[in-house]
């Protein structure tokens, strides 16, 4: 039996799996952020380019300032950040050079690991972002093997991917990433060895989604086949959708005899600091799934499925959740079996979501699912069905993207925003609308504390001072007695 590391997933993909991304602001993250840093964890995954992007147009808080302060907050453990290589919140490529101020900024800021993951498996992409970041800083990367079903991603399929990266002496690691849950034990038990046996001595790590029940299986198995480290998320921020739940894993990794180098006094902790913030926001807890055949077949990960069962809910349509489930997936058939990692969930299920809702299949068409077909995010598994093909390029707005330069080179972007702005806003408002950018930047900076009991007195006082017309208002609670007066407080 060995050693096993455990990387903690609770704020960026736990947070993004079961919260829909929108769950944590800065302050909630820095409250618990200290003793965080001294369970054990080898490495946080903290966030993402569109976490970044949650960050500034939610909440208005700068994502350069969140990283910088947790980082602080957080000396011991390394922070990671997943992208898709040469990619920062747009979901279309940018320029190298954009990308290289990119990798220098984050790794000036805190970022200490990076997950490079190419949705295509274009192993040279994968390669090319990781010297980029290696040459910006002395960050560790990671390549992603995103694990899907189909008569294409077979072991062989991963082998070969997995020898071409693990040779570039970029690439420090890989893992075995499964967003949407559905890797057996089974199937772990001759994958893992079949990827191990060409990478040498790098190391192999497992993240594997619980959405249909099998992730605490699959990482299980994968430990006892060499695997270095678990991905997992911390009380009500694992299970679910989300990634097998750490306590859990803990006690499971040692009744196998495996030696799993956690605090666990400060793991419950923690694990209790976010049980009652989910008390405190509203916010689901996760739960362990039952198996659910159906998911072998539309492969959707728990964060984009949590973000369209909100969706429907916020149109009133949530009864038509199982329609756009099955539409899913004959979307995904006639779109060349792209893997479900993003950004190709979100273009997947909101196009079977326009063809279920409204007026005809096909009939209204994101701008993404149209660069897509274009050939502008990869070349698709399989080539997108005909009739499709042209049922989507044959509109005006297809030929306006193809009269486009396809990456805005850095020259382009500095002339048209400014020569003389700030780097980190510079990248901000290349990528993202010119309003929510000043919104942030009026806003001022974020909280630095939060207190989950006190969380819904405050939303209660925010929307009293809304209402206006109360002057005299008393609020009691056991410990407790606010009253307040036309402006003045008393505490008992």
């Amino acid at each position: 039996m060995a050693d096993i590391d455990l990387v903690d997933v609770s704020i960026r993909d736990g947070n993004q799996s079961l919260w829909g991304a929108t769950g944590l602001r800065s302050a909630q993250i820095l409250q618990i952020a200290g003793m965080l840093d001294r369970v054990g964890f080898s490495t946080i995954d903290f966030t993402s380019s569109s976490h970044m992007a949650v960050a500034v147009r939610y909440f208005r808080e700068d994502p350069w300032e969140r990283i910088r302060r947790v980082r602080a907050a957080m000396p011991r453990t390394p922070l990671q950040l997943i992208t898709t290589g040469l990619r920062f919140i747009s979901w279309e490529q940018s320029d190298p050079e954009f990308m290289r101020l990119v990798y220098r900024r984050l790794q000036i800021n805190g970022i200490r690991r990076f997950i490079i993951l190419d949705p295509m498996h274009d192993a040279d992409a994968v390669i090319e972002a990781a010297r980029i970041a290696k040459e910006e800083g002395d960050a560790e990367v990671m390549g992603a093997l995103t694990f899907t079903l189909s008569d294409v991603h077979d072991d062989a399929f991963y082998r070969d991917f997995a020898a071409k990266i693990a040779a570039s002496p970029h690439i420090d690691l890989l893992y075995l990433k499964d967003p949407a849950g559905i890797m057996s034990p089974e199937r772990v038990r001759t994958l893992a060895p079949a990827i191990k046996a060409v990478i040498g001595g790098k190391r192999l790590e497992i993240h594997a989604h619980c959405t249909v029940g099998l992730g605490p299986l699959a990482s299980l198995a994968a430990s006892d086949l060499g695997i270095s480290a678990v991905h997992v998320a911390i009380g009500p921020l694992g299970e679910g959708s989300s990634l097998p739940e750490a306590k859990r894993m803990v006690a499971n990794l040692r009744e196998r005899g495996h030696t799993v180098d956690i605090d666990d006094r400060l793991l419950a902790q923690v694990s209790d600091y976010w049980s009652r913030l989910a008390a405190a926001e509203g916010l689901p807890v996760g739960t362990p799934q039952a198996f659910d055949a159906s998911f072998l077949r539309h492969q959707i990960a728990g964060g984009v499925m949590t973000t369209l069962e909100r969706q429907l809910t916020e149109l009133k349509l949530v009864h038509r959740f199982p329609e756009v489930i099955a539409e899913t997936e004959r979307v995904r058939a006639e779109l060349g079996q792209p893997i479900m990692v993003t950004p190709f969930p979100q273009m997947v299920c909101s196009q079977a979501l326009f063809n279920v809702i409204g007026q005809g299949r096909y009939a209204q068409v994101s701008e993404q699912v149209i660069r897509y077909v274009m050939g502008r995010f990869g070349r698709p598994t399989r080539a997108v069905h005909p009739e499709v093909e042209a049922a989507i390029l044959d509109r005006p707005r297809a030929r306006e993207i193809e009269g486009e330069p396809r990456v805005a080179s850095m020259d382009v972007l500095r002339h048209r925003l400014g020569k003389n702005l700030p780097e980190e806003e510079f990248l901000l408002r290349a990528v993202m609308p010119g309003e929510q950018v000043d919104a942030m930047l009026a806003a001022g900076p974020s909280r630095a504390t939060y207190t989950p009991e006190v969380a819904p007195i405050i939303s209660l006082l925010k929307q009293l001072g809304a209402a206006g017309e109360r002057r005299d208002i008393q609020i009691e609670r056991p410990g407790l007695l606010l009253r307040l007066h036309a402006g003045s407080a008393v505490r008992g």
